[in-house]
């Protein structure tokens, strides 16, 4: 393998799922996994292409129960291309790695050009060995147009080849195992036709949502072709070509497609936008020419320069992020889907996990981290409603989200130790709604975009504050606000042991988020310019004493502690401490412990015993001084070692069952223990590589793990903050990771480069019109003048 290059050798059916979500191919617009083109879903492979925000509804039976479920919709597969040899009869089977001896397979995913490169040899039952070349992309710079190139070899023999390209309709949401008894047939009114030698077309709808989907195909030959047809059914389009093949010659077939839905702006029939656009393409070899090209230029604002074997798999996750959420999504109204464009699971929905991928973006793609935000924004309405159904005041956004914002997660989910459907309380999770919040700062401070914190930010902090003072209530027995019945970061734990009702009291990570979504909501308001300030009160009704509610609840709500650390919610400290060694003994992987309990008949809430990390994630989020900052205007002085306690002791209970674990830890002990941080980098780098959490990456990759381990080392290992108007800078290098660059896009200034070199900080401003940047380190502060560079020696730590 080679630094921009990863490559999968021979082939393994048990390996094929993950290998097509890490060869997935996508331009934030759609994507498709990177399936075999002549295979079809089986229990093997599974190809998939999704739009970004195309979702259905549909409603199943689940133990007993009718179960509404919202899902990303698996549209029709434009990938199949299928060949075989002796087909004079037509009775020759096609040619796949499962049915035909396969003598060679390798596939090469390029991430300098987006393409995935393949390559396979069959011999069929006369000894006629056959070699099939493909390289494939979907288009960075046309968004709505994907090519496949094959090209044909026949090695020891001269005859015919039959070849197929073909449109299939005949597909349903059917990628994950546990869902399997969910209704997945999402496509509807599936129609084909032909409108020209060379071009089929398929057409359909999904069936509650209504979106219309129109697909093209045009498929070119270069050389003979001896027969041609057209075969129409209801559900498949296919083109039928025989080829004559000479020994050692190569004859080349390209197929190119057309994907638009009735969600994109400026058209009005997608499948006349299909057909158009198809028609209009220019070949493959101009395809590929202006496909690389723009992924030359996204490279050069995201660049990541990292050595070794680390270096690559970052580049591999910024691969992963970039194909999901480009430039292209600037225009979409599209959230952040926690497992990219690249399969089921999760039923594509938007979680938390742009809290993870904004912070990235915000310095490299500002104008996609606002088209997120306003995806948010638009579902503030919803947020409201859902706030008022539970009695409170405010914003409650959902802890699942999809097509229009409301609650999406599921009533029960599966647990497959088990086999049972169990009740699913993780839409207590209302921290989503800190996690929004920060992102709209974050965003705000790093773009200096006033206009929208002014605006559409302001409104959100506003209703999402609103919504945490209306969930407190002040205990005169102990002097504080409490926020009760939610459920935290863990997600293990989402009831008292005994207890009739779900939630927990004080979650120490939402107690303290709210503090903050609080305080820094009121410095917005206090800054506003007064006509807007003025606007924004008399349309959302608030008045002098909400703020000084909100003062109050920010100052004084209740973080509970015990045994000298931070308790991740009121009573964690009594619980049972689990026998970790029995369980690791008797199972091997206890990522998933809760499902192990379960099927033991027991339950994970009797335990201390977290699924990732809880109160650590206020490490992740906040720098040392300004967590410390954040305690205090709680009432508490949280200290060194108080901190280094409660990390010490979170850390030997906590499974790491989700892939967000490994980096939040990583980056919290980098700046605590920085001996034993590597462990839990190195684990969030090769969570999905390796598919570590056992399965899961074939129904699609960890987007908020991916894009988190990009900000490790962007912020995590810098110390990086955009606060006040500067850079603040307070690198703790790890001897793995000690030296390193990127570029930044800051207010306005593009290409900023920080480099991290023995010791020493190197800043390069590309010359421009701008103001001077200025760089806040510990010990001292510079200003870096536009078309100058400094380099500045860090203080020994």
């Amino acid at each position: 393998m080679g630094d921009w290059t990863w490559d999968y050798e021979g082939y393994d059916p048990g390996d094929e799922r993950l290998r097509e979500s890490m060869c997935t191919l996508g331009n934030g617009y759609f994507a498709t996994r990177g399936a075999a083109p002549e295979c079809a879903a089986d229990s093997v492979h599974y190809p998939g292409t999704y739009v970004a925000g195309c979702y259905n509804r549909l409603t199943s039976e689940v133990a007993g129960h009718l179960v509404e479920n919202e899902e990303m919709v698996n549209l029709p597969n434009w990938l199949p291309l299928r060949f075989r040899t002796g087909t004079s009869d037509g009775a020759a089977p096609w040619f796949t790695p499962d049915t035909v001896t396969l003598l060679d397979h390798r596939l090469s995913l390029d991430l300098h050009s987006g393409t995935l490169e393949r390559h396979v040899r069959y011999e069929d039952a006369q000894g006629r060995r056959t070699h099939a070349r493909q390289l494939r992309l979907v288009h960075m710079a046309q968004p709505h147009l994907a090519a496949l190139r094959t090209e044909f070899t026949a090695e020891n023999w001269s005859g015919d080849i039959e070849v197929e390209a073909a449109l299939d309709g005949a597909v349903t949401n059917a990628g994950v195992d546990r869902y399997r008894q969910l209704n997945g047939d999402h496509l509807t009114h599936v129609r084909t036709g032909t409108c020209a030698a060379d071009t089929v077309w398929l057409r359909c709808r999904t069936s509650t949502s209504g979106i219309r989907i129109g697909l093209a195909s045009r498929t070119t030959v270069e050389g003979p072709v001896t027969r041609t047809c057209d075969h129409l059914a209801e559900l498949r389009a296919a083109q039928l070509l025989q080829l004559p093949l000479v020994q050692g010659r190569t004859t080349t077939v390209d197929k190119t497609v057309a994907l638009h839905t009735s969600r994109d702006p400026a058209i009005s029939d997608p499948l006349r936008s299909s057909v158009d656009r198809v028609s209009r393409a220019p070949g493959f070899d101009a395809l590929l020419s202006s496909h690389r090209t723009a992924w030359r230029l996204l490279w050069r604002r995201a660049a990541l320069d990292v050595a070794g074997e680390a270096g690559r798999i970052l580049r591999l996750h910024l691969f992963h992020v970039l194909q999901t959420l480009s430039p292209h999504t600037a225009d979409l109204d599209v959230g952040v889907p926690a497992r990219g464009l690249h399969g089921e699971a999760y039923r594509g929905h938007v979680f938390w996990d742009e809290l993870f991928v904004l912070p990235y973006l915000n310095l490299h793609f500002p104008e996609v981290s606002r088209a997120l935000l306003r995806y948010r924004h638009r579902r503030l309405e919803q947020a409201c409603l859902a706030a008022r159904d539970i009695g409170r005041t405010g914003a409650l956004y959902p802890w699942q989200s999809g097509s229009d914002g409301r609650e999406e997660t599921q009533l029960l989910h599966l647990n497959p130790h088990s086999g049972r459907w169990l009740p699913d309380h993780s839409r207590l999770q209302h921290h989503v709604g800190s996690a929004v919040a920060y992102n709209v700062w974050q965003y705000c401070e790093a773009s200096g975009d006033t206009e929208f914190l002014h605006t559409k930010g302001a409104e959100m902090l506003l209703q999402i504050a609103r919504f945490w003072a209306s969930s407190a209530a002040y205990d005169e027995s102990l002097g504080r606000y409490r926020i009760r019945g939610v459920v935290g970061p863990d997600e293990y734990h989402d009831a008292y042991p005994g207890a009739e009702e779900p939630g927990l009291d004080d979650n120490a990570y939402t107690n303290v988020t709210a503090a903050w979504v609080l305080s820094r909501t009121l410095d917005v308001l206090r800054a506003l310019p007064e006509p807007r300030r003025r606007e924004l009160f008399e349309r959302t009704g608030l008045d002098g004493a909400e703020l000084d509610r909100w003062e109050d609840v920010s100052r004084k709500l209740r973080v509970p502690f015990h045994a000298g650390v931070i308790s991740q919610f009121d009573g964690y400290g009594d619980l049972a401490e689990l026998n970790w060694d029995a369980y690791t003994a008797r199972y091997g992987d206890i990522r998933r412990l809760d499902r192990i309990l379960e099927a033991e008949g027991d339950t994970v809430n009797r335990y201390q015993a977290s699924k990732q990390a809880d109160v650590l994630m206020l490490g992740y989020l906040f720098s040392p001084n300004e967590l410390k900052e954040l305690f205090r205007r709680l009432g508490h002085e949280l200290d060194e070692q108080t901190w280094h306690d409660t990390v010490d002791y979170y850390l030997r209970r906590t499974s790491h069952g989700s892939t967000l674990s490994g980096l939040v830890h990583g980056c919290v002990l980098a700046r605590v223990r920085r001996a034993e941080a590597w462990k839990y980098c190195r684990e969030a780098l090769e969570g999905d590589i390796a598919d570590l959490q056992g399965g899961t990456t074939g129904e699609g990759i960890h987007l908020g793990a991916m894009g988190g381990t990009l900000d490790l080392v962007q912020r995590g290992l810098t110390g990086l903050e955009t606060r006040s108007g500067a850079l603040w800078l307070d690198p703790v290098p790890l001897p793995e990771l000690s030296e390193y660059g990127f570029a930044l896009r800051y207010r306005g200034h593009w290409g900023v480069r920080l480099r991290m070199r023995h010791g020493k900080l190197e800043v390069s401003v590309p010359a421009s019109d701008r103001s001077p940047i200025a760089i806040v380190l510990p010990d001292r502060a510079v200003s870096v003048d536009p078309g100058e560079s400094c380099r500045l020696t860090l203080r020994d730590r």
